[in-house]
């Protein structure tokens, strides 16, 4: 198969600096970024900021923003969903600076849990392309292996619950099937999303500083699926909570 034609090359072809053109010297070491772009929307609203550069695919334009949190310059933007423009993205942000990244988003549980509550990755399972050209082909890899317990210590700190598990990252939204949920729930599966599996295989190629959260959002821990808190506009405040915790935790984390 074509996904276990691993190259380890750093540069291909084509590279960010090809297309992204003068570095800025004072982008922010530290991003954190988000899917969900009405949580991204607040959360920009709630803190100084300016723009300091858009980048763009065919069908978007993605503005990147310097935050000051409580004094800290932190970058923030609203990610691509899909890992392939999640990643290429995300090297847009590394040409240009990038060593942090906190990433957080929604994810459907595989099993019941609270929702809007914080999942932390621990792995995640590969069933999607994209991090098959940045890491040798297998069946998972480790998501948030240096930062776990600081995780854990700063939600414990803030009397904030959270789980902890495997995910199983997937590009095909629309065949999770129940054969293939019951199937990624027996290898320890506890959640799915669209990009961790992807990220944490950049991160890894890269030497990236790469944390990733989820909060739980709809459900397909039973036969029928349950949209629960998927929509943008559902349990807001929640939502907010967790990104404010992110941003916390960032600046905690990597700029003091």
């Amino acid at each position: 198969m074509m996904l276990e034609e691993f190259d380890p090359t750093k540069e291909a072809v084509i590279n960010a600096a090809d297309t992204m053109g003068e570095r800025l010297a004072d982008f922010p070491k530290t991003v954190v970024s988000c899917f969900a772009r009405e949580t991204f929307a607040r959360l920009l609203k709630a803190y100084p900021h300016r723009q300091l550069f858009t980048t763009s695919m065919a069908c978007i334009e993605i503005p990147f923003y310097e935050l000051d949190v409580n004094g800290t310059k932190i970058g923030f933007f609203n990610s691509l969903v899909g890992a392939a423009g999640c990643v290429a993205i995300l090297e847009d942000m590394i040409y240009m600076g990038m060593e942090n990244l906190v990433l957080f988003g929604t994810c459907g549980v595989l099993e019941e849990i609270e929702e809007t509550s914080i999942i932390i990755p621990t792995a995640a399972l590969r069933d999607e392309g994209t991090s098959y050209h940045y890491q040798p082909a297998s069946r998972e890899i480790a998501v948030n292996q240096d930062y776990l317990p600081a995780l854990e210590d700063f939600f414990k700190q803030r009397q904030i619950s959270y789980t902890v598990g495997k995910a199983w990252t997937t590009d095909g939204v629309y065949r999770e099937t129940a054969q293939k949920v019951a199937q990624r729930r027996q290898e320890g599966a506890i959640c799915v999303d669209m990009e961790c599996s992807a990220v944490a295989a950049l991160a890894k190629f890269r030497g990236l500083n790469h944390v990733h959260c989820f909060y739980s959002a709809d459900s397909l821990a039973n036969e029928s699926w349950d949209p629960r808190t998927l929509s943008n506009l559902d349990d807001l405040e929640k939502k907010d909570k967790i990104g404010h915790l992110m941003l916390e935790f960032a600046v905690e984390q990597f700029e003091k």
